[in-house]
């Protein structure tokens, strides 16, 4: 068998497969399917400083390839995960890691840094994509400048391993991923959703409440896995990849391509058990091909 690990900053992974953030909940719902503890990391569903309703319903679309989404970050805030899920998953042998969300780079701050007080949570994702309320709605993540705002933010106020989650919905993400680096980043990961839309052309309206909606799963995977590949050109931080992996073909293009790590999204929701099978295939593959680590893959292209 190969030897699997990896490390994202100072953080170790048996593994290099992890969950993508709302697609997975907080783990426990997958608990009956899988060995959570055979997983690199688990990254749960994304918090805020404040509780969140999300959007209205419709908030999901099947579209052809994938999925539309715009469930709109709900969740019931910070204090209520460390008060009640962070005592029910803690003990889960593998990197447990929060999605945190916001709407201005103080929320953000302080929503870490209640997170940083958690012993057993060994690193949070920032997921940028989020309106900038202050600034007409625009996202943190589509401009340099308000990237890095919100990552300086936040480092000041976490002092663990801190991923910064792009988002695809600009001209030059190895520039927004160079801005987070020097803000002292210690990892990307990347792609967050497209922007999408679909209609229904019988009633005449979109089929999301919110009009758009982020698209997801195999459609945006050639688009994902060619950022990767520029953004691990372009920093010297891990990169962890996912759009579309639904098997660990998909995932061994995304170490070739200089991912580290990967994560596993939409796939989640067609067959609870892909993560293990994806951890599985990725061994296989190195084995039949004479490989004693991962490493050897990472970035090879």
């Amino acid at each position: 068998m190969a030897d699997l690990s990896v490390n994202i900053g100072a953080l170790s992974l048996k593994n290099p497969v992890m969950t993508a953030s709302g697609t997975f909940g907080y783990g426990l719902e997958f608990q009956d399917f899988i060995p959570l503890d055979g997983l690199g990391g688990i990254i749960v569903k994304g918090t805020t400083l404040k509780p969140r309703e999300g959007n209205d319903y419709p908030r999901m679309a099947e579209t052809a390839g994938g999925m539309l989404n715009c469930v709109g970050l709900q969740n019931k805030g910070v204090d209520y995960f460390c008060s009640h899920i962070y005592p029910q998953i803690k003990d889960i042998d593998t990197n447990m890691i929060v999605n945190v969300s916001g709407s201005s780079p103080e929320d953000y701050a302080e929503c870490a840094a209640r997170i940083d007080a958690l012993e057993k949570i060994p690193a949070i994702e920032l997921n940028i994509s989020c309106p900038n309320v202050k600034d007409g709605g625009m996202a943190f993540g589509v401009t340099c400048s308000g990237a890095a705002s919100v990552v300086k933010a936040v480092r000041q106020a976490y002092h663990k391993t801190l991923i910064v989650k792009l988002s695809p919905n600009v001209t030059d993400i190895a520039e927004i991923a160079r801005a987070v680096e020097a803000e002292g980043a210690d990892a990307v990961s990347l792609i967050n959703t497209l922007m999408g839309m679909a209609i229904d052309i019988e009633r005449r309206k979109t089929l999301l409440s919110i009009n758009t909606g982020g698209l997801s799963g195999p459609a945006v995977k050639p688009v994902a896995l060619r950022m990767v590949w520029q953004v691990a050109k372009a920093v010297n931080i891990p990169v962890v990849g996912l759009g579309g992996i639904c098997t660990a073909k998909d995932a061994i293009e995304f170490l070739m391509a200089g991912a580290t790590a990967i994560e596993i999204g939409t796939a989640n929701f067609l067959d609870p058990a892909v993560t293990i099978k994806v951890r599985d295939g990725i061994n296989q593959w190195l084995d039949d091909h004479g490989c004693q680590t991962v490493g050897e893959i990472v970035g090879c292209i």
